[in-house]
């Protein structure tokens, strides 16, 4: 009932531009530090020209100020779920079980994105956590070896071994294959290879790419292989073998062109009145890009600042269609797609438009106005 209550809340915020309640999900980064270098990541591939020091590498969330922070969530009273991550993995802080437990004692959806190599899978199951975000990354010893360099053949096997476990033990799985040269052409595979173990959806997302890692984005001669025969294979795929994927909103990205990612101009954000992420230094962010931050823990409580004057400038900012250069690798694309169709069908289009900070048609408007 209380989540109901903000969820109607939260929407009657975003009908009048107010923030009337806090966010649905936060997501909390546990670990700077990574047990692989994915050639795409921003803080640990090989290509990077300015590599993370080892001293940030180093850095983890602290359990007791997990626990303040998870206090102060609850108390905001539409909190329902938690993703946990890291810019590394978030099982390389020995303290995820603890953290995981903590989470469910306040009745929290969980999510853990990981690479999933460290995680003992028998004590996930145990802790019920909700979903195992996997970040796969291709589904073949030589494409997964290429993709995450540091990494054997060996590891790719226990990937399996561990995908298989948690099939046996019912614990809900989803893959998020990051597409880039070397695993744009298992598109098809990654779908049958989703089927085999289960996985309840794949998510495709082009690789957003800077600071040197541009050197490992798909080929113009690949993308064209993705738009004119891959996505359509895939597609046909995932509907033969029962698998959910995101292949329109990645058809989408494909269209987008050079290193953008998502035409978000046509989408808008909506970010800022369902989301937050929290950093293991403490810094709060208005989504994932690490350029938009709009607080610190250190600056007070969470429940505080998400009403402060820079969540709402920004909230003002992005409703107007004035966007940040991060925002043309939108990480929450997926997300904002699925929310602006929610707004459009709550709220009607006139709203939708002018929540993105564009102007519907005089008739348009006035359709919508007799509507409501």
């Amino acid at each position: 009932m209380v989540y109901e209550q903000a969820r109607k809340r939260r929407w009657k915020g975003i009908a009048e531009g107010r923030t009337l309640v806090g966010p649905q999900t936060v997501h909390i980064d546990l670990a700077n530090g990574c047990n692989t270098n994915c050639t795409t990541c921003w803080d640990h591939s090989p290509l990077l020209t300015t590599p993370r020091s080892a001293v940030w590498k180093r850095k983890l969330f602290d359990f007791e100020r997990f626990v303040a922070l998870a206090q102060d969530l609850a108390g905001m009273q539409s909190v329902e779920a938690v993703i946990l991550s890291g810019m590394g993995d978030p099982f390389v802080n020995p303290a995820i079980y603890d953290i995981i437990a903590e989470c469910k004692r306040h009745g929290w959806h969980v999510t853990v994105l990981t690479n999933a190599l460290l995680a003992d899978a028998d004590r996930i199951a145990a802790l019920g956590v909700d979903a195992m975000l996997v970040s796969v990354n291709g589904v073949t010893p030589a494409s997964y070896t290429a993709f995450h360099p540091n990494l054997r053949a060996e590891d790719f096997e226990r990937l399996k071994t561990l995908l298989a476990r948690w099939q046996v033990l019912g614990v809900p799985v989803k893959h998020v294959q990051v597409i880039n040269r070397d695993t744009a052409p298992e598109l098809v595979e990654m779908v049958e290879f989703a089927a085999r173990y289960g996985a309840r959806h794949v998510t495709f997302k082009l690789a957003s790419l800077g600071g040197g890692t541009e050197a490992c984005a798909v080929t113009e001669a690949q993308r064209a292989q993705l738009q004119k025969w891959l996505v359509p294979e895939a597609r046909a795929a995932a509907a033969r073998l029962g698998v959910a994927t995101n292949l329109d909103v990645f058809a989408r990205q494909l269209a987008a062109g050079g290193l953008a990612t998502t035409p978000i101009e046509e989408v808008g954000c909506f970010m800022g009145w369902h989301y937050a992420r929290v950093t293991v230094e403490g810094a709060l962010l208005y989504c994932c890009a690490t350029t938009l931050q709009v607080g610190h823990l250190d600056w007070g409580p969470f429940s505080t600042q998400w009403f402060g004057a820079s969540w709402e400038a920004l909230r003002a900012q992005l409703m107007a269609g004035t966007y940040a250069p991060a925002c043309q690798q939108c990480g929450k694309f997926n997300q904002n797609v699925k929310l602006a169709a929610k707004v459009r069908a709550k709220l009607g289009e006139a709203a939708y438009l002018a929540l993105t900070g564009r102007r519907a048609s005089d008739n348009e408007a006035k359709r919508e106005h007799r509507r409501l």
